[in-house]
Order: C-alpha cells, then sequence, then structure tokens
C-alpha cells in the first residue's frame, strides 16, 4: 500500500471509515463480522481507521463503533493511526472548554483501548468558539494524548482561525465527484499550510460505485442513504451519466468505478487521504485497491473534462445535508 502523509503523521494512501458497522447504512453486522473486517483491512495495507464517539446504532449511545474499532486494533496499535471525533455542542457552567474536550477524550481512550489518539477531530462547529478548541486541542498534543488535530465539515473562515492558534493535521469534509465545494478555496488552502484533507464519503454514500440504480431500495431504518440528495430515484436517473463515464474509464483501466473515483482525487491533490465506508468485506478490499490504480496525465484530464462536462443532481454540501 503507497503511503501519504497527516502533516507529518504518516498513513496508507486511502484509509477506512468504520462508522457502516454501527451507523447510517442500514442493519448493521455482528460484532464478530465487523472486527474481522477491520482486521482485514489492516492485513491489507490499511494503516488508516476513522471512527467518532457519536457512532452507534440510530446514533443512540455513545461509543459503539470506537469500541468495535478498539477490539480489532489493539494488537496492532503501534502499526496504525487511529481518529476519533467528538462532539461538542457546548461547555457546562463553570467548567473550561479543556477539561470538558478531555472528558470526552478519556472515553474514547478507553473504548478504543489505547493512550493516545492519533488524530482527533471536532466532529460539528457547536456553540463553542473555535479557538478556544484549538487552545484545548494544543494542550492536549502537549499533554501526549493526541498526536494531532483537526476539524470536520467547515470552511476555510473556521479552519484559519483554529490554524492561527493551533496548527491543524487535518480537515475532514464531505468530497467527491459529486461534492466538490472544497475545491474552490478549502483545499488550496489546506495545501498551502501543510494541512492534509480527508475526505468522507468520497464515493458518494455508493453512487459512485455504480452498483446503485434508481430502483435500488436502501433500508428503512437507521440507512442515511434516504435522505442522500443524489439517492432520490429521480437523482439517480439523473446522476447516471457521471456513473457511467466512471464505468467505461473502469474498464480500460482493468478497475472499479469506485476505484476510479479514489484515483480521481488521489491523482489531483497530494495532501488527499480519502476514507471510503463500507460493512461489506470484499468492497472495503475493493476500495483499498484504489490506491493501486495509476491514472496518467493524460487520462485524468480526460476524466476531469469528461466529469466537468456532467450536471450533478442533488447537493449536500459542507454541512453533509
Amino acid at each position: 500500500m503507497k503511503t501519504r502523509k497527516l502533516r507529518d503523521i504518516e498513513v496508507s494512501a486511502v484509509g477506512m471509515g468504520c462508522m457502516a458497522f454501527s451507523h447510517g447504512y442500514g442493519k448493521i453486522p455482528s460484532e464478530e463480522y465487523s472486527i474481522e473486517a477491520i482486521r482485514n483491512a489492516y492485513q491489507h495495507g490499511c494503516t488508516f481507521f476513522d471512527t467518532a464517539e457519536v457512532y452507534s446504532p440510530n446514533l443512540s449511545g455513545i461509543g459503539h463503533n470506537e469500541l468495535i474499532v478498539g477490539k480489532a486494533l489493539e494488537d496492532v496499535r503501534d502499526n496504525v493511526v487511529i481518529a476519533t471525533k467528538l462532539m461538542l455542542h457546548s461547555v457546562g457552567f463553570g467548567r473550561k472548554v479543556y477539561d470538558e474536550i478531555r472528558r470526552h477524550l478519556e472515553g474514547s481512550l478507553d473504548r478504543l483501548r489505547t493512550d493516545y489518539v492519533d488524530i482527533y477531530y471536532l466532529h460539528r462547529m457547536g456553540g463553542v468558539p473555535v479557538e478556544k478548541v484549538a487552545e484545548a486541542m494544543g494542550r492536549l498534543i502537549d499533554d501526549g494524548l493526541i498526536r494531532g488535530w483537526g476539524l470536520s465539515q467547515v470552511d476555510v473562515g473556521v479552519i484559519n482561525a483554529a490554524q492561527n492558534v493551533t496548527p491543524l493535521t487535518a480537515i475532514q469534509n464531505i468530497y467527491s465527484m459529486v461534492e466538490r465545494d472544497s475545491e474552490e478555496s478549502i483545499i488550496p488552502y489546506c495545501i498551502e499550510h501543510n494541512i492534509s484533507f480527508v475526505p468522507f464519503s468520497p464515493i458518494a454514500s455508493g453512487l459512485l460505485s455504480g452498483k446503485i440504480t434508481p430502483q435500488t431500495q436502501f433500508e428503512r431504518n437507521d440507512d442515511v442513504r434516504n435522505w442522500v440528495p443524489q439517492l432520490s430515484r429521480r437523482n439517480i436517473e439523473g446522476n447516471m451519466p457521471i456513473v457511467e463515464m466512471l464505468r467505461e474509464f473502469a474498464d480500460r483501466k482493468n478497475a472499479t468505478p469506485a476505484q476510479i473515483s479514489l484515483a480521481w482525487m488521489l491523482h489531483k491533490y497530494p495532501n488527499v487521504v480519502p476514507i471510503p465506508g463500507s460493512k461489506n468485506k470484499e468492497r472495503i478490499i475493493e476500495n483499498l485497491n484504489a490506491a493501486g490504480v495509476e491514472l496518467t496525465d493524460a487520462e485524468f484530464e480526460q476524466l476531469e473534462s469528461e466529469l466537468n462536462k456532467c450536471k450533478v443532481y442533488g447537493h449536500r454540501g459542507l454541512g453533509g445535508f
């Protein structure tokens, strides 16, 4: 597996989003299956695993996903990079931001069976000023409890305010061939300031895999695909030219549409490390193998040109929906 850097932290060029083992894609697999899938990914060369404290069935409860990731990676902890995220809507009366964030972190450390987290993200902006969050993250770095920190679902104004207090390691925003808002200013800012960019939903919740059709029925319980704008029946139909274009490129490269979509962003930006997620073992390995799909400059330019001609139906934006 090729590697990239999250500032100064080396990771596999394609990481693994672990959310689907707990939330977001219908019925979750057994814990045994999930742990085996994560360990298979590691054995296949993946060294970057992403989770969050709120990833639990129906987002009810705390820590379901972190517990799975912790069990799966405990024996190889020194060889992997673990990122998790905290949700911080506010700080209790009389409490300091640092104390509140450290309380969240200590819970995550316990569930992840580790004494440090490699990258600790603020999951979404709440009511706490980002400068205070950045200051607290700097202290946690000094404490040796985290190696780096990041923000998720944010724009350049927030990123810059945080960066001026404690240099960021990574920004985790939605980004794919059908969600390209971050190309305008966020990714260029990150490149300029040596901040890595970690796309979540880089295959657009499966749209770019070529396996979803207008007739696809998503699960009714805890399946975000029922709400993803590109995945309404009408918008799937409208987005089929993008999927067909990917299929044509994939056939030429002996790859899959999902792999081509990931290879596109890896070729385009040196600081991008996508974290596709799946609850299916075979799909996870397929996504990781995108790191081995090489696009020539000419192939990339043709792919980019064809993509720019296609209209995208449905838009989630930086907020995720």
